[in-house]
């Protein structure tokens, strides 16, 4: 009983026929194994620590909760091996980060914004008071 062909007696359709069969399956299986999102972990992890170091708690503490909270479910889903959800949230965790930072730098710009116009109003009041010859 003779199943398979031994090589030498292949005919060009056997042979088609086989790799196309082979083909499928290797892309079959290809596609049914996402790979864990390595680089979007990677990019979470760093945007959160640049957020940390540009100390953002004092403006978007939420925010960089949020961040921390969404890597910390990526990582669970790479262990329950949903690596589309773990993408998904790798990708969510660095975009709060960035908004962390995007919130609190514009903070700190009004805060500066409002120490400047309140310095400015000092001088002018000095500038007057100069001027009327009124001393302090």
């Amino acid at each position: 009983m003779k199943s398979f062909l031994q090589p030498e007696q292949w005919t060009m359709a056997a042979a088609s026929h086989w790799l196309l069969v082979t083909t499928v399956l290797l892309s079959v299986m290809a596609c049914s194994s996402v790979p864990a999102p390595v680089a979007e972990l990677a990019a979470a992890e760093q945007a959160i620590l640049t957020a940390e170091q540009a100390r953002v708690n004092t403006y978007a503490a939420s925010e960089l909760a949020q961040a921390r909270q969404k890597l910390q479910d990526a990582r669970a889903a790479v262990v329950q091996k949903d690596m589309l959800q773990a993408s998904r949230l790798a990708q969510q965790s660095k975009l709060d980060a960035e908004l962390a930072l995007a919130r609190a730098g514009a903070a700190e710009a009004l805060a500066v914004n409002d120490e400047m116009k309140k310095s400015t109003e000092i001088l002018q009041q000095e500038m007057l008071r100069n001027q009327t010859g009124v001393k302090p």
